[in-house]
């Protein structure tokens, strides 16, 4: 595509400092995290008509529910299928098309709201605005790792770290809009989908605007590419086709769907099961503080583990995720039988900072792993992992705990049984980590193999 969108314009001149990717990237992600904090719109979506109590007619929390799970299932495909259209056309459109879907996607949830019809949001929030999501989500990845080959990890991990914080503002900011609009005739709520949609717009913009991709060749002064000598790390390439042929990738996608599935599920039943299991002793504002800890965890995890990963190794990262994951979970039901609250919660926080830290790390590994030149379009066919475990780790948790409660065991013990579940899970994602191997030679991309996919490297870098 040519323009002021096309992956040739976007290439940066002389001088460009590669320490405004980060802020472009975080600029996309700090609006797209606002998805973990929807459910703030759940209560007076139910009150659209009644407004001040739920009418006869208004909607209820099962047909809302369906708004985020849209979202998530449109985030994976969307990432899937665009990553390789990312390859092609670079990271300044792709941006572009995610502030367009995202953004307009609240103004067709605004219409959808106000004329109550909740297709319209299902389409808009749902499908638009989730197509927006995984195109946000992967746009700034491959790049930040081609603009710093010298700190993989600690470059993806400052743009997902923005992710997990995107619910620190978006649910106070919604909540606020909201009190400033309603009134005894409206909730509030179409006014501020109309407010956000545009501010998230421009703030992607913004990112969109500052994107640029480095030129052939560049490396960062003073640095030289490292003999390597980990294996694991390989200096070759492998094509977005010829990667899903790999074991690698799949191995990959276990590693990270079941790393989810452990704490998504916890994450999303955090508040009740913190009350259930200490009964009488935790109130509902309280229980919200520990939600709002664990994000915090979340958020700073990461970008630690992500960061960390540069000395450790990322198949050493994943191995602490799950040998300590594993250990941690096992652990949390014999802390609630003791009353245990303060070692209850830190163990719960160091779950969801590894939880963070299994989104974040996973580009630098795919990386390492298939090389840089296509990893925004790996990374998004590897987010159906994502996806799959937004469904499978609450089915896991919200089933197994009404099943036990249904058998007569009590509330504050009906989780013990998926915790063990949980550890279990680590486990096998223990064993696929450890299964990983450098790709074999056949699947690296030749010496001279001329890429129809990248309009600015056309037989791209001498060395690969």
């Amino acid at each position: 595509m040519s323009g002021f969108f096309s992956k040739q314009h976007s290439v940066a001149q002389p001088g460009y400092s590669r320490w405004l990717v980060p802020p472009a990237a975080l600029s996309v992600h700090l609006c797209i995290g606002q998805a973990y904090a929807f459910s703030v719109f759940n209560d007076p979506l139910t009150r659209v008509i009644g407004v001040g109590s739920s009418a006869s007619d208004d909607w209820k929390l099962t047909t809302l529910g369906w708004i985020f799970s849209l979202a998530i299932v449109f985030l994976g495909l969307s990432a899937a299928f665009g990553g390789k259209w990312l390859e092609k056309v670079g990271p300044r459109l792709t941006m572009f098309v995610a502030a367009c879907c995202f953004g307009g996607g609240f103004l067709i949830s605004a219409l959808g709201v106000h004329l109550h019809e909740i297709w319209l949001i299902y389409l808009g929030y749902g499908v638009i605005g989730g197509i927006g999501l995984g195109l946000g989500y992967v746009s700034p990845v491959s790049t930040l790792i081609k603009w710093f080959p010298d700190r993989r990890g600690m470059a993806t991990g400052m743009a997902i770290m923005g992710f997990g914080g995107g619910a620190m503002i978006g649910a106070p900011l919604s909540v606020l809009l909201m009190d400033h609009f309603k009134s005894a005739e409206s909730v509030g709520v179409v006014q501020t989908f109309l407010v956000m949609g545009g501010l998230y717009f421009c703030s992607m913009m913004i990112g969109a605007l500052t994107i640029r991709i480095p030129p052939p060749n560049w490396q960062p002064v003073g640095w030289t590419p490292p003999v390597v000598q980990n294996k694991m790390i390989t200096d070759k390439h492998v094509h977005i086709d010829q990667a899903l042929k790999t074991p690698q990738f799949y191995l990959l996608w276990l590693v990270l769907c079941l790393n989810v599935t452990a704490g998504i599920g916890v994450l999303g039943q955090a508040s009740v099961m913190i009350q259930e299991m200490f009964k009488g002793l935790v109130t509902p504002a309280s229980a919200a503080g520990f939600v709002g800890l664990l994000s915090l965890f979340n958020m700073g995890g990461r970008f630690f583990w992500s960061s960390a990963s540069d000395f450790l190794g990322r198949k050493n990262t994943y191995f602490i995720f799950f040998v300590v994951g594993a250990g941690l979970y096992a652990t949390i039901p014999s802390m609630g039988m003791a009353g245990n609250m303060a070692l209850f919660v830190l163990l719960y926080a160091l779950i969801m900072s590894m939880y963070g830290g299994g989104f974040s790390t996973i580009p630098a590994y795919l990386a390492d792993i298939f090389g840089t030149r296509f990893v925004g379009g790996i990374h998004g066919r590897l987010l159906t992992a994502w996806s799959t475990a937004g469904v499978l780790g609450p089915v896991l948790v919200n089933y197994i705990r009404e099943y036990q409660i249904g058998q007569g065991v009590a509330k504050a013990d009906a989780y013990n049984v998926t915790m063990y579940i949980m550890a279990g899970l680590l486990v096998v994602g223990f064993i696929a980590n450890l299964s990983i191997r450098p790709v074999h030679e056949k699947h690296h991309m030749k010496h001279g193999d001329f890429d129809e996919l990248d309009g600015i490297y056309p037989a791209d870098d001498a060395e690969h």
